[in-house]
């Protein structure tokens, strides 16, 4: 049992209507989401977080990844598998396996895997919201590494009208380059 330091405490006491939070990624309560190529699956979400964060593991197959583009909340990504490349504000590197970055809010950025082997990262987004964005542009797909459907010149063109239609109540903007 923990004791509280002082009846003074700072800390708000412990909300027991949160339980301990629980994902398997390649499990069947998850979320996979296709979306431009890439399949997302969501193993934190917002509502489990209070808003405060969400949690993402990403299968980014060769030539993956979305266009430039920037958002109003920090990003964080672990690579776990791979090898991916990055523009941030203009700016190309290299992110391997055992890497950590962080997109701070608002920056131009674009990841894409110029790689011949897929991409396994997670994404941490803060505060959250990104996971419903991803719910609602994206299809549901069966497992963590199922590819979406391809989409036809036109129904790339629906999809962009789309994203660019919801994307403010997401604070997300695409750009035409990181």
């Amino acid at each position: 049992m923990v004791e509280s330091i002082s009846s003074n405490q700072l800390l708000p006491p412990d909300d027991f209507a949160r339980a301990l939070g629980f994902a398997q990624a390649d499990g069947e309560t998850a979320a996979h989401i296709g979306l431009v190529g890439d399949t997302y699956t969501i193993t934190v979400a917002g509502k489990d977080t209070n808003g405060r964060f969400c949690v993402i593991d990403m299968h980014v197959p060769p030539g993956g990844g979305p266009p430039p583009h920037r958002h109003e909340f920090e990003e964080t990504f672990i690579l776990l598998d791979g090898e991916m490349q990055v523009t941030f504000r203009g700016q190309n590197s290299t992110v391997r396996a055992g890497d950590t970055i962080n997109v701070p809010s608002n920056a131009p950025h674009q990841f894409h895997n110029a790689s011949s082997k897929p991409v396994r990262m997670i994404c941490i987004c803060s505060p959250a919201g990104n996971d419903e964005f991803f719910l609602e542009v994206g299809v549901p797909v069966p497992t963590r590494t199922s590819a979406p459907p391809p989409l036809d010149r036109e129904q790339m063109a629906e999809f962009l009208k789309k994203v660019k239609a919801i994307s403010p109540k997401y604070r997300t903007e695409l750009l035409e380059k990181a």
